[in-house]
């Protein structure tokens, strides 16, 4: 499972700037990042390499931080490969709240690429359980990022 660092933000101008900043003095680095909003507030998502550190950093700096747990995975590079992961997730009766993406070198060849993918689910154990036996890529968070404490 990985921890997914959410930021509730007031939609005005330059929140988002105070947001990487802080991290950004903090020494945290930002491996992915999603935006949501509405015309009052907003939504940031994002997987840092050191998750609570980040929410320390985002609180002591006066923002709602919180940890989420999601579920990581390699979607295979070609058509069909995410369909084939929401597939295995729906036939589970999963119904995603909310994903996301990233791309990762990979190999030997700094051209070779992954797609990894972030779901949000409600059962995230059991949607983690369904993806491994259907043989889908699950990426465990020592991969993404360093275990904090």
């Amino acid at each position: 499972m990985v921890q997914q660092v959410s930021v509730f933000l007031e939609n005005e101008s330059g929140r988002l700037a105070r947001v990487t900043r802080a991290l950004g003095a903090a020494g945290v680095n930002m491996r992915a990042l999603m935006v949501a909003d509405t015309t009052e507030f907003g939504v940031v998502r994002m997987l840092c390499d050191t998750p609570r550190r980040a929410v320390e950093a985002l609180e002591a700096a006066g923002f709602a931080a919180s940890l989420t747990r999601v579920i990581a995975v390699e979607v295979p590079d070609r058509p069909g490969g995410l369909a084939d992961v929401l597939e295995v997730l729906g036939g589970s009766g999963m119904n995603v709240e909310y994903a996301y993406c990233f791309v990762e070198p990979c190999g030997d060849q700094a051209s070779e690429i992954k797609a990894i993918d972030i779901f949000r689910v409600e059962d995230a154990d059991a949607a983690e359980s369904a993806l491994r036996q259907a043989g889908i890529g699950v990426v465990d968070a020592a991969r993404l990022y360093a275990l904090d404490a």
